[in-house]
């Protein structure tokens, strides 16, 4: 798996932890939209696309399977997310 492709759209709303969009594309054959950049108490975090199930939980739509994709994932999107910030 290469992640070929990360679009960062940043959202500046004051007292909102909520930093961020990405766009993701994997292998130039899978895109994966609505990953929320988040700031956390330690910093900054990914959410992967949810929905709202009948009960009233959140589930998430697709998710990395292991801690080793997650990785994967928050370096390409953050690298993308600091580039925007110094432009």
């Amino acid at each position: 798996m290469k992640i070929t492709s990360v679009n960062v759209r940043k959202i500046a709303k004051e007292n909102s932890r909520l930093k961020g969009i990405a766009s993701v594309l994997i292998d130039d054959a899978f895109a994966i939209h609505d990953i929320r950049i988040i700031e956390g108490d330690n910093g900054l975090f990914i959410a992967m696309p949810s929905r709202k199930t009948s009960s009233g939980d959140y589930r998430d739509v697709c998710h990395p399977v292991n801690q080793e994709v997650r990785k994967t994932f928050e370096e390409a999107i953050f690298t993308e997310y600091n580039k925007e910030e110094k432009e």
